[in-house]
This record gives structure tokens, C-alpha cells and sequence, in this order.
């Protein structure tokens, strides 16, 4: 079907002769050709919401970088909008929320989203599945229910999620009822990215490092676990950044794949998700290095996960700063690689 299934085979268990690769945030600043692509759009928010602009950057990492498979350029931020907690992106602050949750009445007010209120990014789906043209396949995704929450509690980004934290402690109840809200969105979102033509799914629990094992067994697990439970048209991967104390947990759930962050050794993690396709986790910051650091590091983290299903990325997305040239030599360090 795909002229390039090198990651649907990865997500299928098989150790593909040759490695495949894609990167986390890799339609973004750090290709010129985005950043001409962004100038059409007043700001963030007009960019995501007009699928045309969508497209045509989730296509360009395609075409410039030679990656193997697409990732639909959207934000996690789309849920609990469509949910009715509008925010805006403040350049160099990040998202902040006009409305947050504060209290149990908060809660109630929600929706529990639905294919209108996110229809922007099925029709991007639909019109990056017909010009790439079965090339590669599309991942589609969403932020996992925790990240969601941390951000619709606290109102903004933070270094702590403090106020997050302070409602599972604080208000355990509400916060599982909030949590499953967002639970049932995102499987209405996931569901209707699939039948628009998403190939994988990919879920980001970008803040799950900011819990420890007790509450991401609590307030996360019983949640991710209802997704990938529901999502069994495509593969699904779950990023747990800073997660490595919830990997044994997740070991247990359905996920097809997990990401790693570049904290985590392959030699500790290898044996501790024994049947998931791995994924990553190499250092962003790497990719600032000499030529000859970038092909040294590379090699040596293609070589650790050899032995297992695998698919090459970064630990987390890539920087705005840097080099383009850069990021194509990774690429092609790992193309040309053999087990």
C-alpha cells in the first residue's frame, strides 16, 4: 500500500533490515521552508486552525528531510479547546487560557468534544493523505489526558504544575471526573483522525515527569489505559516524557510502542518492555554537535536498540536553532545504517 511501510512494520514487532526514522516536531522552525509557510498566518492558533498551511508543512520534513513518515502538524491544545477552554500562544511563552478550571462547576460546564469542534484538523488529515500520495504513512495524535489536564488546570505552561498537582491531592474526585472528560474527547478525536486517514497515533504525556509513581498509576494509567483499549484500528505509541518510574505500569497497557526520552538507557529499558516496538531517544542537543559527534552518538544508539523492533527519533522535539543540515545528516546516518 505505502511505497515506505518501514514504520508500520517497526509498530508491527518485525526489526526491520533498515531503521526507520521520524522526529518530534520536525514540520517547525528549524526548516526555512515552515517558517515562509508560517508568515501566512496572523499567528498560531489562525496557522493550525487552516488546513491548507497544516498540509503543507506536515508535507515538507517529507520532502526536504527524507523522513519516514508524516506527523500532522496541529497542537495538543485542540482538545480542551474543542472542549470549551479557548487559549491563545504568547511567542516565546506558550499557550495561556483565557478560561481555566477552577472549581467542580468548571468541570460540569465542559464538553465532551466532538468531530465539529476540531473539523480543521480532520480536513488537514484528508488533504495530507491525498498529497503524499501513499509515499509514507500519517501519524496522527493528541496530548495524553494528564498533559491535558496540567494545562487546563493551571491556566498556562509551567515548570511544575504545581496548581495541576494541587487539584489531584487536593481533589482527587473532580479530578477524576475532569480526567475522564478529557479521556472520552480524546478518543472522539483519535477515532475521527483515523477514519480521516491516520495510519499511527501517537499520544504525548509531555508532563508526566512532574508526578511520581503513586499519583501516574492513579491519575494517569487508569486513563491512558481506556485509549489504547478503544484505539485498535492503527498503532498506537505513547511518549511518557520523564516517565521512566511508569514504565512498568505501561508495560501492562496496549500500546504498541513507547517513546523514550534520552535520560533512559537502552540497556536498562530493553529488558522492562520486552513486547513493545521502541522508540527514540536520542539528545536534541546532539544534533548542535561536529559531524563527526552526531555520526559517533548515532551509531552507538542504533546499535543498543538493534536487537529489538525500533524506530528512530529524538527524546524530545526538535530545537528551533537548529541546522537543517544537521538534521538531514542524522537522517541519513540512520538510513544508511544496518543492523
Amino acid at each position: 500500500m505505502y511505497k515506505n511501510n518501514l514504520i508500520l512494520q517497526a509498530l508491527k514487532g518485525d526489526i526491520t533490515s533498515q531503521i526507520p526514522v521520524w522526529l518530534m516536531r520536525q514540520a517547525g522552525r528549524v526548516l526555512p521552508e515552515y517558517r515562509q509557510t508560517r508568515k501566512k498566518a496572523k499567528n498560531f492558533i489562525e496557522f493550525v486552525k487552516t488546513p491548507q498551511l497544516a498540509a503543507e508543512v506536515t508535507l515538507q520534513p517529507v520532502d526536504i528531510l527524507n523522513v519516514d513518515a508524516a506527523i500532522i502538524f496541529s497542537d495538543i491544545l485542540v482538545v480542551p479547546e474543542a472542549m470549551g477552554l479557548p487559549y491563545s500562544m504568547a511567542e516565546e511563552k506558550g499557550p495561556i487560557f483565557q478560561n481555566f478550571i477552577r472549581s467542580a462547576s468548571d468541570i460540569q460546564n465542559l464538553k465532551i468534544a466532538h468531530t465539529d469542534q476540531y473539523s480543521y484538523v480532520i480536513e488537514a488529515i484528508q488533504l495530507t493523505k491525498k498529497h503524499l500520495n501513499n509515499r509514507v504513512p500519517l501519524i496522527g495524535f493528541s496530548g495524553a489526558p494528564w498533559t491535558l489536564f496540567a494545562y487546563m488546570t493551571e491556566g498556562k505552561g509551567s515548570k511544575t504544575f504545581s496548581t495541576a498537582k494541587k487539584w489531584l491531592y487536593s481533589n482527587p474526585s473532580e479530578s477524576h471526573q475532569l480526567l475522564q472528560k478529557i479521556t472520552l474527547s480524546i478518543i472522539n478525536y483519535l477515532k475521527d483522525q483515523i477514519k480521516a486517514g491516520a495510519d499511527v497515533i501517537q499520544i504525548f504525556d509531555s508532563w508526566a515527569g512532574v508526578l511520581n509513581k503513586s499519583l501516574y498509576q492513579q491519575f494517569c494509567i487508569p486513563y491512558l489505559k481506556q485509549i489504547c483499549n478503544e484505539i485498535k484500528e492503527v498503532p498506537i505509541i505513547l511518549f511518557p516524557k520523564d516517565g521512566f518510574f511508569a514504565l512498568q505500569d505501561i508495560q501492562q497497557l496496549n500500546y504498541n510502542a513507547v517513546s523514550l526520552d534520552w535520560t533512559i538507557e537502552p540497556e536498562w529499558v530493553i529488558p522492562l518492555l520486552p513486547n513493545k516496538t521502541l522508540q527514540g531517544n536520542a539528545d536534541p542537543c546532539l544534533l548542535y554537535a561536529n559531524e563527526k559527534t552526531i555520526e559517533q552518538e548515532t551509531i552507538k544508539m542504533l546499535n543498543k536498540f538493534s536487537s529489538v523492533p525500533y524506530i528512530a527519533n529524538l527524546g524530545h522535539g526538535l530545537y528551533p536553532d537548529i541546522d537543517k543540515e544537521k538534521v538531514r545528516f542524522f537522517i541519513d546516518i540512520i538510513h544508511n545504517f544496518k543492523r
